[in-house]
């Protein structure tokens, strides 16, 4: 039986093998459809925290509406409905604020982004790790 060797030299063209040209096609087509998975989610955030800004404009322009009419009606004090929109804004803007990244937490679960807990969790189990490598360096060395 013959056998071929081929001995590759700068200038020769190489061999292509096609189960390995077709498993590079298959990560590719794969890494361009995860890339499409995280622009997809990435647009409808956007569009979630876009539309619950117009939702609580909307609704800062209605409750200044009406402690407005009240005020004009003389059923409550300027002074006090000025207090009672200052504590709304304050209340929004703390619910906001826990809302937003609690939105930002499940978006990074999602892409499978590492949270900051569970880098320090990691990073304790190798500190944990690397001192029992060399507890067992020590003796057996």
């Amino acid at each position: 039986m013959t056998q071929c060797v081929m001995n590759e030299r700068p200038g020769d063209q190489a061999h292509h093998n096609p189960i390995e040209e077709d498993s590079m096609a298959k990560k590719a087509v794969k890494a361009v459809e995860v890339t499409e998975d995280r622009r997809t989610l990435y647009e409808a955030a956007r569009k979630v925290l876009l539309a619950g800004m117009g939702a609580v404009a909307l609704a800062q322009e209605e409750a200044d509406d009406f402690l407005n009419k009240l005020v004009e009606r003389g059923e409550i004090a300027e002074k006090d409905a000025k207090k009672l929109m200052k504590e709304m804004m304050d209340k929004r803007r703390k619910a906001g604020k826990d809302g937003l990244e609690k939105r930002i937490e499940d978006i990074l679960d999602r892409m499978n982004v590492p949270t900051k807990s569970d880098i320090e969790a990691l990073s304790a189990k190798i500190t944990t790790l690397s001192h029992k490598v060399d507890e067992l360096k020590k003796t057996q060395g």
